[in-house]
């Protein structure tokens, strides 16, 4: 019988100021994602541009992307 989930689907996407905030169905923050949208500072600090931010957020929510596919185990 599978374990409970311990991060409950579904889990959504926050946007903050300079972030996005990836939660799970509780409320649970589970990753952030930082941006910077003015070009000079975000080459200098090696940050992600807003859409690159949000897509790498957004795929996240997919279960496919965290756990892998669905897999049956057998002894």
């Amino acid at each position: 019988m599978p374990a409970a989930r311990r991060f409950p689907p579904p889990w959504s996407v926050e946007e903050g100021e300079t972030y996005f905030v990836v939660k799970d169905n509780d409320g649970q923050q589970l990753a952030y994602v930082y941006f910077e949208e003015e070009p000079g500072r975000r080459s200098a600090a090696k940050l992600l541009t807003k859409d690159e931010a949000r897509r790498i957020a957004a795929n996240s929510c997919e279960r496919d992307v965290i756990t892998g596919p669905a897999r049956t185990f057998s002894h």
